[in-house]
């Protein structure tokens, strides 16, 4: 018989689903729960406040999390067991600090759980050296690169000593370190005596630090591990090739396109040479990107008409409209408009076979534009209104779709619609369907310069926990919309 999930975990379940609010609605009732039962300022009132903090900030409502961790350090931790606890939120306040760009504060407190934790533990064990790595982090990320060297050091000293898989983690952010010392050391000490899935474990390591400091360091760093893990796992390992693909991504943010290219490349020919279908079709379509953003057009066509052929050997609708949608709008971006309408219009079939509503949306969204450029509104219309019909309301193509037919409702094969309208009026929808239906009189949602701007009017006074919960709901929706509407389509 399988228990019920505990709140965090149901509420991280919600998150995973992109149901944010819901998420923080759960962890919000279970922190008023707590306090009525135990008290505030108890343990499990601290507990609560940081599985609070935990949520709101894989929500992306960095603010509030971090002051929900400030209030669970404040509880009284002369118990030896809750002083454990107590050091890890304020590891936690000093990490959202960090991410939240008070660099003054997260070292403020990370240099004080340091000291706390070798006070607890001793210095051998690796409860410090737990203290240590993210603060040779934040040095690095602050140019002190010669303090951030010294405390990477004693803290991958720490966990190799004790045999502790966490050694991993303090590699790779020591390998970034000597990087960025540039003085021609290896990045890597000698690895010969970590087991393979340690040393795949340093590869996922570095993945994870994607985004954390200075691209041209990771691209270093990246190529350096490419190399040690063709040495001791093979070209054609997964670790190998999740280090090639991020190297290919980080081409692309850098701009090193003819990088990008290589890098996928390789892992194409390793996913075919390993019979890996699937796999080998999305590096295709990599590859014809990456060829389409450094202007070889004919190479992106040519490699999207051999991405087809992979998805018909495959057998997949949902896969073969996801080939015929891009390839649609390379045609279209080529000026192969008749060829360009004919792959688009395949991608729709192909997607109303298959199962997947989020697939046909997006086929119906390309197709649904199309027609609207090229004056035929009737048709646009209908096929943006399956599309929405088939999409999230907050997905981005919904977002687009809804913009254009708009315009296409207002007679316009250009323009559009206008966007900004269509986010406001999902946004305040989605504010105003969280809320008691009387306490509203007014919600006006703008969009200036690039952030949104709320203007509320309430129809009479709210109690306490009206007005957290509509400050809650409101900050919910910057963190809903915002992650949305900046992901890729």
């Amino acid at each position: 018989m399988t228990s019920s999930p505990t709140p965090i975990e149901a509420a991280f379940s919600l998150l995973q689903q992109g149901r944010l609010g819901e998420a923080e609605e759960l962890m919000t009732r279970e922190l008023q729960a707590v306090t009525a039962r135990y008290g505030h300022g108890s343990q499990a009132w601290a507990s609560a406040q940081c599985d609070l903090g935990n949520v709101l900030l894989n929500a992306d409502q960095l603010g509030r999390a971090i002051e929900c961790y400030r209030q669970a350090t404040t509880a009284s931790a002369d118990d030896p067991q809750f002083r454990k606890d107590h050091l890890t939120y304020r590891l936690n306040l000093g990490l959202a600090l960090r991410m939240a760009g008070r660099l003054d504060e997260s070292e403020e407190e990370l240099r004080r759980g340091a000291q706390d934790r070798m006070a607890f533990y001793g210095r051998e064990h690796p409860g410090y050296a737990f203290g240590l790595e993210p603060l040779a982090d934040l040095l690095l990320q602050r140019g002190d690169l010669r303090q951030a060297r010294q405390v990477v050091e004693e803290a991958v000293d720490n966990f190799w000593r004790n045999g502790h898989p966490h050694v991993t983690s303090a590699l790779a952010l020591r390998a970034e370190i000597v990087a960025a010392q540039a003085t021609g050391e290896p990045l890597f000490p000698p690895l010969d005596q970590l087991p393979d899935e340690l040393i795949e474990q340093v590869a996922q390591s570095v993945l994870s630090r994607h985004g954390d400091g200075d691209p041209e360091i990771f691209a270093t760093v990246l190529r350096v591990l490419v190399t040690t893990l063709e040495a001791r796992l093979g070209e054609d390992h997964q670790a190998t090739l999740n280090v090639l693909s991020m190297l290919a991504n980080s081409g692309r943010d850098r701009g090193d396109q003819a990088g990008r290219v290589d890098a996928i490349r390789r892992v194409l020919a390793s996913y075919d040479r390993q019979s890996m279908a699937e796999q080998a079709l999305m590096a295709a379509l990599g590859l014809a990107m990456a060829q389409s953003e450094v202007g070889d057009e004919d190479g992106a066509l040519q490699t999207y008409a051999s991405a087809y052929a992979r998805a018909e050997r495959i057998g997949s609708p949902e896969l073969a409209s996801q080939v015929l949608r891009n390839w649609g709008l390379a045609l279209r971006e080529a000026g192969q408009l008749q060829a360009a309408e004919q792959r688009l219009g395949e991608a729709v079939a192909h997607a109303r076979r298959g199962r997947d509503g989020e697939t046909l949306g997006r086929a119906d969204v390309a197709l649904g534009l199309f027609l609207q450029h090229e004056g035929r509104l009737e048709q646009a219309r209908a096929v943006l209104e399956e599309a929405l019909s088939a999409l999230d309301p907050v997905h981005p193509d919904a977002m687009v779709g809804r913009s254009h037919l708009g315009a296409v409702l207002d007679g316009r094969t250009c323009g559009c619609g206008d966007m900004q309208t269509t986010i406001s009026d999902a946004f305040r929808d989605f504010v105003a369907s969280r809320l008691p239906s009387d306490l509203l009189a007014r919600l006006d949602v703008a969009i200036v310069d690039g952030d949104f701007k709320i203007d509320v009017e309430l129809r009479r006074e709210p109690t306490q926990d009206e007005l957290e919960r509509l400050n809650g709901v409101v900050g919910s929706a910057h963190a809903e919309f915002r992650r949305r509407l900046t992901s890729r389509p």
